[in-house]
């Protein structure tokens, strides 16, 4: 019934969805200062949990489940590793945050710090491929490792 979108497509179409989600305005009216608005904004920079809600592990590795049966093929791989990368750091996130605390996930917690150490902090699909041995990799792991662990996500 409906066609694939092209690339460009989804592109748009994210960052449309992202404006909305995030609050921006494609209006060009000046309600308030700039400066209050900047201000807003480094406040809320300063304090991540602002920015990002609170995931529970059980939450956060069910996601990265998900991705178990995907692969990287040539029309979904970008949208493929991407996801797997930002689900293992979702999990990352949710763990340092459980009421455990986070020497209760030292070793997902651990292969995640290796990751990206070796990926760095470009996320684009060109280092993601170069690193996507690692990347699945390291998904499996933790993955072998929570099912190790039912406990810590049920």
């Amino acid at each position: 019934m409906f066609k694939s979108f092209t690339p460009s497509v989804r592109r748009a179409v994210l960052a449309v969805t992202a404006s909305i989600v995030f609050g921006v305005s494609c209006n060009s009216s000046n309600n308030g200062s700039q400066e209050t608005a900047a201000a807003g904004a480094s406040e809320s920079a300063l304090d991540p949990s602002a920015a990002v809600p609170e995931v529970k592990v059980r939450d956060a590795f069910a996601g990265l489940q998900a991705t178990l049966k995907d692969t990287c093929t040539p029309g979904t791989c970008a949208y493929f590793l991407g996801r797997v990368h930002d689900e293992l750091h979702r999990l990352d996130r949710a763990m340092k945050t459980d009421p455990k605390g986070a020497g209760h996930f030292p070793e997902p917690i651990a292969l995640i710090k290796a990751l990206d150490a070796e990926v760095g902090g470009d996320r684009s699909f060109e280092n993601l491929k170069k690193h996507q041995t690692m990347l699945i990799s390291t998904r499996d792991r933790i993955n072998t490792w929570m099912q190790g662990h039912p406990d810590d996500y049920r």
